[in-house]
């Protein structure tokens, strides 16, 4: 990657992209935060949802998987949607969209109407696909323009929006404010945000500089199916699906394993689950000097051995303070895999929007899978033992950690030197 030169000294026109790399950064990083706070600002009032629509909580969880298949069915077309009409076309859809799908959510809620949310809760699920693929190429593309590796530094941000979107739902709670009332306010205020930053957010975007986008009619479809018989995208496929099964996971199961293993109160498991993405945030900003000194392949593997022995130290420790260790552990393993993927998916400009589509889809599949199948075994084995079957997959992610090596880069030969 080429670093660009800095502004002290350059000319014109070469301070005028440095300022237009700086502009794209700080925008995507606050479409990063924005797509972390609309998820988890109404996702974090969920017993308000529950008790509006008049729902079990078996029936909501049931409900709630209608937007895991929303986010399936768009993420396989994706790919073809970015090659075809471009990053800031498909981004400006997926605002709309989600201003549609939240005024349906606000108003199944409203009305008590299950069929209302569910329609609401599919069409939000595929513009969540239709908004993570085209920042992350256009995050991946600001990276290349900077010369360095920064795109952790946007799934920070996510996770910084996730947690602000928490306070935000909490205020609205302790407010007495209705769910429905939420979701108008906060889904209006975050699209208007979104609207305003695509243009600098995209002003990197690969069909700005003659990739990605192409007016040929049926183009994008051979380039997204092309993208699915690519063996080195689908085994970065299987890096996020290990990623995200790790992530997701602790998300729905940490604080209850913490709890029902070490008999603590449910206050204390909350602590620990915000100890993971405290972990996970921190490494995120730091870890990016490590990628540059020591590359993708190296970093995601020191990230599995983290997370491996991470995940064995909290489901085999005899006690919650060495548990609690392990849970630092595992959060600094599962900071970098998600961004060092998306990267090694990027990393040809021209085909970026495919490959990171079918590489996403992975860990969609791994979102809709793991709840269920570690439910299954929370009720058999406990929660914190049913947790270490993460094990398998991140010495899956291990094995095919080579698969991230940039494609410039020279495999190092036998006898040391370069190939």
């Amino acid at each position: 990657m080429s670093r660009l030169p800095t502004v002290s000294g350059n000319t014109p026109a070469q301070a005028d992209d440095a300022a237009t790399v700086a502009r794209a950064r700080w925008a995507l990083m606050a479409q990063f935060a924005l797509f972390g706070v609309v998820g988890t600002s109404w996702m974090s009032r969920l017993p308000s949802v529950r008790d509006a629509l008049g729902l079990s909580s078996g029936q909501l969880g049931a409900l709630l998987v209608v937007g895991g298949l929303g986010t399936l069915s768009a993420v396989v077309v994706t790919g073809a949607v970015v090659a075809r009409f471009g990053s800031r076309t498909t981004l400006v859809v997926a605002t709309a969209g989600n201003v549609v799908g939240f005024a349906l959510v606000a108003a199944g809620t409203g009305t008590g109407s299950v069929g209302l949310f569910a329609v609401g809760a599919f069409v939000n699920g595929a513009c969540g696909a239709l908004t993570n693929v085209p920042i992350n190429i256009c995050a991946a593309s600001v990276e290349q323009h900077v010369g360095r590796a920064i795109l952790p530094h946007f799934h920070a941000a996510f996770s910084i929006g996730a947690a602000c979107g928490a306070l935000v739902a909490a205020a609205f709670s302790w407010a007495h404010v209705g769910i429905t009332a939420q979701l108008v306010v906060v889904s209006l205020a975050v699209a208007v945000a979104r609207a305003t930053l695509i243009r600098p957010a995209t002003a990197l975007a690969p069909e700005h500089a003659g990739g990605t986008a192409s007016p040929r009619r049926g183009s994008g479809v051979r380039a997204a199916l092309a993208a699915w018989r690519e063996p080195r995208t689908l085994l970065i496929g299987l890096v996020l699906l290990a990623s995200s099964l790790s992530e997701g996971s602790a998300g729905n199961w940490l604080s209850i394993a913490v709890v029902d293993g070490f008999a603590v109160r449910e206050a204390v498991g909350a602590v620990a689950y915000g100890t993971f993405v405290g972990a996970m945030t921190v490494f995120r900003f730091a870890g990016t000097g490590l990628i540059d000194r020591f590359g993708r392949v190296t970093v995601l593997r020191a990230s599995g051995a983290s997370a491996l022995v991470g995940l064995l130290a909290f489901g085999l420790a005899p006690s919650l303070p060495l548990a609690w260790v392990g849970i630092v552990l595992w959060g600094c393993g599962a900071a970098l895999a998600n961004p060092v993927a998306i990267a090694a998916a990027s990393d040809d400009p021209a085909h970026a929007g495919p490959r990171v589509a079918v590489a996403t889809s992975f860990s969609t599949v791994a979102m809709l899978s793991a709840p269920p199948l570690l439910g299954l075994l929370v009720d058999g084995v406990g929660a914190r033992h049913a947790l270490l079957v993460l094990c398998a997959a991140t010495v899956l992610s291990l094995a095919v950690a080579g698969a991230v090596r940039p494609v410039a880069e020279p495999r190092p030969a036998r006898d040391g030197s370069a190939v």
